[in-house]
């Protein structure tokens, strides 16, 4: 197995004052769940939901005994986790023959977008660390099966996930590409993404006015991290004056 970037879930304590909850949810897609799996699963949480397709497990105090990544080589092709103090992350898994490793290298940063290979599969871990919200007026169960619906389309050859990933590591607070990192090749269609990636950046919070300049460039490359941030905070600019 190899491992390009973290892929690593990073808990958090919650915030002051505040209740900590955490959602974790993977999705069978490909193929069911066996009643052996299932069992070796029930051994993990003895409280979470589990089917022929899915794994659900919330938790107010506490945490999931399990591995994600490993669960996720295992036995799941989706995954997501969700937290009231701020962290994301996103998994999707596909057979190799579906995805080579090589087509994903040049969009990788290190912990907000980052690929496990296997030797069956390849899958891609996506995390980001938002301001903390409360629970109670957001329900991330159901979410992850509009978000899944990428892999068919990454399955197909559209890579503007890819791009979206290195996207969301130009924004990350602890700046995982540099300024004078040159973007990636840029996949066509930014403009108008399908509804799996617009769900997939809503939760990631991947910032809407930088995915904007950045379609302004496809089907090109060579812009710097650096001048991306700087056209994305002057049509920020622009549109807030202009009060849209």
């Amino acid at each position: 197995m190899a491992t390009i970037g973290g892929g690593v879930v990073r808990l958090k304590t919650g915030a002051a004052g505040m209740s900590e909850y955490q959602y974790y949810e993977f999705l069978a897609l490909d193929r069911p769940l066996t009643r052996a799996q299932r069992e070796e699963l029930r051994s993990i949480s003895s409280r979470a939901e589990i089917t022929a397709n899915e794994f659900i497990s919330e938790y107010q105090w506490g945490e999931l005994a399990g591995d994600p990544r490993e669960m996720m080589e295992r036995y799941f092709d989706a995954f997501m986790y969700w937290a009231n103090f701020g962290t994301r992350q996103l998994m999707f898994r596909l057979p190799r023959e579906a995805l080579a490793g090589e087509a994903v290298r040049p969009f990788v940063s290190t912990e907000a977008f980052s690929v496990i290979e296997t030797d069956s599969y390849v899958i891609l871990s996506f995390q980001a660390d938002r301001d903390p919200d409360g629970w109670e007026d957001e329900e991330p169960e159901g979410e992850l099966a509009e978000m899944a619906q990428v892999r068919p389309e990454l399955a197909a050859g559209d890579l503007r996930l890819l791009y979206l990933g290195w996207l969301l590591a130009v924004q990350t607070d602890f700046s995982e590409v540099d300024d004078e990192d040159v973007e990636p090749p840029v996949p066509a269609g930014l403009e108008d993404l399908s509804a799996s990636l617009q769900a997939i950046v809503d939760f990631l919070g991947i910032d809407e006015d930088l995915i904007a300049v950045a379609a302004e460039g496809a089907p090109t490359a060579g812009r710097t991290a650096a001048e991306l941030w700087r056209a994305a905070s002057e049509r920020a600019a622009a549109r807030e004056k202009a009060g849209k």
